[in-house]
């Protein structure tokens, strides 16, 4: 596994969708390659569905490539930018295939399901934080987290990549875990 740092992945992200953006096919690929693993996560999560999930993935692709041109690299990261539409993505599709016919008068009480401005700035924070706290981490346990835990490697591939022991890999990212915790100050 090559070591590739947070920064260098970001700016093949921006790099990869200014492609997108120009209509070129691989930096789409690209993209998918980097990114599929852990928005299929953000699906799933919130559809509830296997199937469902696969189906979301496919459109937000479809949707990264029409809005590719919109990103921009100074507002924000690219993996925030494409969860953000993975994760509108999979609430519309929940929303449509779990309707609920409620009477009128039951109008007032429906909430609406777009996340409040406060909402959205703390989750920026809380992303601040989960980088700057991996950024903290030794390089072997962060690599080993970030590749767990964002590109969907399991423990025996991981380690079979790094070319370590398979008890070293799992106690580094257990200890990268626990300094992760008591970081962001989880109990």
């Amino acid at each position: 596994m090559d070591e590739i740092t947070a920064s260098v992945r970001r700016e093949r992200l921006v790099a990869a969708l200014a492609r997108v953006a120009q209509g070129e096919q691989s930096g789409l690929q690209e993209i998918y390659r980097a990114t599929s693993a852990k928005l299929f996560g953000v699906c799933l999560r919130i559809c509830q569905d296997r199937e469902g999930a696969e189906d979301v993935l496919q459109q937000v692709y479809i949707k990264v490539w029409d809005r590719a041109g919109r990103f921009e690299a100074a507002r924000g990261s690219p993996i925030t930018w494409l969860c953000a539409i993975a994760r509108n993505t999979a609430l519309d599709w929940r929303r449509a295939n779990h309707i609920q016919l409620l009477p009128e008068s039951a109008a007032e009480a429906v909430a609406d399901g777009a996340p409040l401005a406060w909402e959205a700035i703390a989750f920026a924070q809380e992303s601040a934080r989960i980088v700057a706290c991996l950024d903290a981490l030794d390089e072997r346990p962060r690599r080993a987290i970030h590749a767990a835990f964002f590109d969907g490697l399991t423990y025996l591939q991981l380690s079979q990549a790094m070319e370590v022991p398979l008890g070293t890999l799992k106690s580094w990212v257990r200890r990268g875990l626990l300094q992760l915790k008591g970081c962001l100050g989880h109990d």
